[in-house]
């Protein structure tokens, strides 16, 4: 199914209103448990951790950030 161009913006905006502060919190938390039961990684483990969560985090939304900063394909010309 796709979106509208404008159901696309407004999701992806509140993907990063709302989804990023909470995805931040979330890896932030997992870590605190990681460095409390395990100690603090070295850090280019932990650098390849924010990494990997990142990317894995992220890639199953980039359909929905795709083309939100251009102009909507589906308005009517200017005149």
């Amino acid at each position: 199914m796709a979106l509208a161009h404008r159901t696309r913006k407004r999701l992806s905006l509140l993907i990063l209103v709302v989804g990023l502060p909470l995805y931040i919190f979330v890896v932030v938390g997992v870590l605190g448990l990681i460095y409390d039961r395990f100690g603090q990684p070295p850090i280019l483990l932990e650098l390849a951790i924010y990494v990997v969560l990142g990317v894995a985090a992220f890639l199953p939304l980039k359909p929905i950030f795709l083309g939100t900063s251009r102009a909507d394909p589906d308005a009517p010309p200017e005149e």
